[in-house]
């Protein structure tokens, strides 16, 4: 379940007896940005860190985090920008106290760019990256298990829980206009599923380690030049074209729910050249990543199921985006593969 985004203030005195040269703490101010986990931005008298408290239930225990931790490790000797973790005066990165997990990083001082504020050489840039990541990722991580497939959306369960958001969209009281507008684009996705329901895609073969969670606040930049990738937290295995689509939807998406598409063509350019990813691929991943977003209400589960408003303000562009796509696909799927 999402959290609040109210914080307690962490135990920063017991975690920095823990580092040797980490000096005494002067302050420690919440960083605003983040939807699942706390992050703070700590000042001491040897500088500046990030401290990172682990709370999504799936990714928050310590061997999963010490996996993430060894990974941005090899990555950063491989020369991409990631800000590894420090290690404790024992080597140890993941600090439990008082039963939650705690990391501290270096801060890293740089702002996050979305798709608008990128030129075409930046569109390039974060493509290459992205493939850089993908390729490093299948020489530092052991090789994905073998078999599995992951399974499309099943759009008879869609319908099922569009019905249920509907109801609590009807019956939301006070009622606003966003009420207004879920309604509107509920009835509207279940008449596209209906319309669209044979074009369900086949399972696909997992494919590599991923990111995960590659978007606009999870990049740093310092200037044009991308300074850190942060937040592992989602690191593995999932058909790895799927992230390069899923990514340039969140990047790239434009207020009005359509894509920027010939920054879209750049930045996939970039990245099958980077990762050695072909146009089939490519064309795959568009279609199951398109299902995805139409078969897709996360945001609406928060606010009406688990009463959690903070993904509100994405839900006009994102639930605009898949009307269009569904308009537009051919031509979205050109822009990622041509």
């Amino acid at each position: 379940m999402p959290r609040s985004s109210a914080t307690l203030a962490p135990p920063v005195g017991a975690l920095l007896r823990r580092y040797a040269d980490a000096g005494e703490p002067l302050s420690c101010q919440p960083v605003t940005q983040g939807l699942l986990n706390r992050g703070y931005r700590l000042a001491t008298t040897r500088g500046a860190y990030f401290l990172k408290q682990h709370l999504d239930a799936p990714t928050a225990d310590r061997d999963t985090i010490t996996r993430q931790h060894r990974a941005t490790q090899r990555l950063h000797a491989l020369g991409l920008p990631v800000a590894p973790p420090l290690a404790d005066a024992a080597g140890r990165t993941v600090a439990v106290i008082g039963g939650r997990c705690y990391a501290l990083h270096p801060w890293i001082e740089g702002r996050h760019r979305d798709g608008a504020q990128l030129t075409a050489a930046g569109s390039r840039r974060l493509g290459a990256l992205l493939g850089h990541v993908h390729t490093c990722l299948a020489q530092v991580m052991e090789a994905p298990p073998p078999g599995g497939a992951y399974e499309s959306a099943d759009p008879e369960q869609t319908v099922r829980v569009v019905d249920e958001l509907l109801r609590l969209a009807r019956t939301h009281l006070p009622r606003d206009g966003f009420d207004e507008l879920a309604e509107h684009r509920l009835a509207e996705r279940r008449a596209l599923l209906a319309e669209h329901a044979h074009r369900r895609p086949p399972p696909a073969a997992a494919g590599g380690w991923v990111h995960g969670d590659f978007h606009p606040l999870n990049l740093l930049y310092r200037g044009a030049e991308p300074a850190a990738i942060v937040d592992w937290d989602r690191l593995g295995v999932q058909p790895r074209a799927e992230e390069a689509v899923r990514a340039a939807a969140i990047f790239f998406v434009q207020p009005t729910g359509r894509l920027a598409l010939p920054k879209v063509r750049a930045y996939a350019r970039a990245y099958r050249r980077a990762a050695g990813a072909d146009a089939a691929e490519l064309a795959a991943a568009v279609h199951r990543v398109w299902w995805e977003r139409l078969n897709d209400f996360w945001i609406l589960r928060w606010r009406y199921q688990l009463h959690d408003r903070r993904a509100d303000p994405q839900f006009p562009a994102v639930s605009a985006l898949a009307v269009w796509w569904t308009r537009e696909y051919d031509a979205v799927r050109d822009a990622f593969t041509g």
